[in-house]
C-alpha cells in the first residue's frame, strides 16, 4: 500500500547506544516488522553521515549492504557531505555520485550538513547531483550551530535561488523549518516546531510548488504530517493540487517512532476528501515514477 520515501536504519552490531543506553535507530529486522504491521511495501534508506546528526556517522556502504540483504524491501540513497574530498567549491563530488549510482543508489540524502544553502560547497553538491540526475532530500534548519540541516532565512530565499539555479535537480523538501512555511509565519520561532494555527494566508512553500516544478514534498515525520493536518481544509487542497509531487514517508528512526501519516491519509481517503487516485500517487505511485522503481 505504501512506499516510504524517508527512513533510517542500522545494523545492531554497528549501532552505538545513546548515553542513556537506548537504541537511536531501528534495526532492519525491526523496521520490516513495523512495515508489515502498517502496510509499507518498501522504503528509501537514508544514511546519516555527518557529525551534526549522527552519534557515529554511518557509511553509504552499510546502507547498500542492507538493501542488498533485504532485496525488494529497501531502496538505497547515498549521502555525501559537501565538504568531502577537497572541502572546496569545485570538489569532484560527481565522481562519488556516479560510484554510488552504479551500486544502486537512487538519490542523495538526507543532507543534514549545517551550512547555508548559498555556501559554494553546497551549491557544488547541487550541481553534481543535477549533472548525475540524482534527486536530493534535504533537511532545512532555522539556525547555524547547535542543530542539523541546511540553513535558510525566513521566507527561504536561498532555497528559491537554488530552485532557479538548478532547474533539473529534484529537491525533496523536509523538516520543521521547511514545512512551517506552508502558511505565513506568525513568528520566526514557528520554524523550530509544528505550527497549529490555520493557514489563512499561504506561505512560501505552496508558492514555490507552483513556481518550480523541481520542488517535491517529503511528507515524513511530524513536520510533514503537521503541514497537511494543521488546517484540514487547506491540507486537502494542497494534497489535491500537488498530488504528482508529494511522497508518503515516516522518518522512523528509533523503534518507537510514531507514524501518524498512515492513519491520516487513510482517513482522508475513506472520507472522500482525497480520491483513490490521489491517495495512490502520494502513497506509492510518485515514488515509483520519480525513482524509476
Amino acid at each position: 500500500m505504501f512506499i516510504d520515501i524517508h527512513v533510517h536504519t542500522r545494523y545492531a552490531d554497528m549501532m552505538p547506544t545513546r548515553p542513556n543506553g537506548t537504541m537511536p535507530y531501528t534495526t532492519p529486522e525491526q523496521l520490516i516488522e513495523r512495515y508489515d504491521a502498517i502496510g509499507v511495501e518498501k522504503a528509501v534508506l537514508l544514511p546519516g553521515i555527518g557529525p551534526e546528526c549522527a552519534i557515529v556517522p554511518q557509511s553509504n556502504e552499510e546502507i547498500v549492504r542492507i538493501a542488498r540483504q533485504y532485496e525488494g524491501r529497501f531502496i538505497p540513497f547515498c549521502n555525501i557531505d559537501p565538504r568531502s574530498m577537497t572541502n572546496s567549491s569545485d570538489a569532484p563530488l560527481g565522481h562519488l555520485l556516479e560510484h554510488y549510482k552504479k551500486l544502486g543508489c537512487k538519490g542523495l540524502g538526507e543532507v543534514c550538513t549545517n551550512l547555508p544553502i548559498s555556501d559554494p560547497r553546497v551549491q557544488n553538491l547541487f550541481k553534481c547531483c543535477q549533472d548525475t540526475d540524482m534527486p536530493l532530500t534535504f533537511h532545512l534548519a532555522a539556525q547555524i550551530g547547535g542543530i542539523y540541516g541546511l540553513y535558510d532565512e525566513p521566507g527561504l530565499p536561498q532555497l528559491e535561488l537554488a530552485l532557479q539555479k538548478f532547474p533539473k535537480l529534484k529537491f525533496f523538501g523536509h523538516s520543521q523549518t521547511f514545512w512551517a512555511e506552508m502558511g505565513v509565519l506568525e513568528t520566526p520561532a514557528d520554524r523550530y516546531g509544528y505550527p497549529q494555527n490555520p493557514i489563512d494566508v499561504e506561505g512560501v512553500v505552496p508558492k514555490f510548488f507552483r513556481r518550480y516544478s523541481n520542488l517535491y514534498g517529503d511528507l515524513s515525520a511530524g513536520s510533514g504530517c503537521n503541514a497537511i493536518k494543521r488546517d484540514r481544509k487547506y491540507g486537502v487542497k494542497f494534497l489535491n493540487e500537488f498530488q504528482d509531487r508529494l511522497f508518503f514517508g515516516t522518518d522512523i528512526c528509533a523503534p518507537t517512532t510514531p507514524t501518524p501519516l498512515v492513519d491520516y491519509l487513510l482517513e482522508l481517503k475513506n472520507a472522500g476528501e482525497i480520491s483513490q487516485t490521489v491517495f495512490d500517487k502520494i502513497a506509492r505511485g510518485n515514488a515509483i515514477r520519480i525513482l524509476g522503481l
